[in-house]
């Protein structure tokens, strides 16, 4: 499997990576690594094989929805330490 150094750059931009020269050497072997495994995989076969849809043979348990009483607004309020009107006030995440 050959990989070459633009196929690894152009990897790491997909990523948003910036890779040294020595990082670019150890992602170029273990992809090869990854593709030629994924290759063995390829040539199983798997044709008297049923698809998979979960690997375990289990069902979801479901319960009752059931009203239970909630916590009023104004209480929750009064927990947090930041509010602004009916709003709880958070440091900004976003840029």
């Amino acid at each position: 499997m050959n990989i070459s150094n633009k196929d690894i750059e152009y990897v790491a931009s997909l990523s948003k990576f910036e890779l040294s020269d020595d990082e670019k050497k150890i992602f170029t072997s273990q992809l090869r690594e990854v593709l030629l495994y994924i290759e063995k995989l390829n040539k199983l076969n798997t044709e008297n094989i049923a698809p998979l849809i979960h690997p375990f043979n289990i069902t979801n348990i479901f319960r009752e929805d059931t009203l239970e009483e909630s916590i009023r607004r104004e209480k929750a309020l009064s927990l947090a330490p930041a509010t602004e009107g009916f709003f709880f006030k958070v440091p900004k995440v976003l840029e």
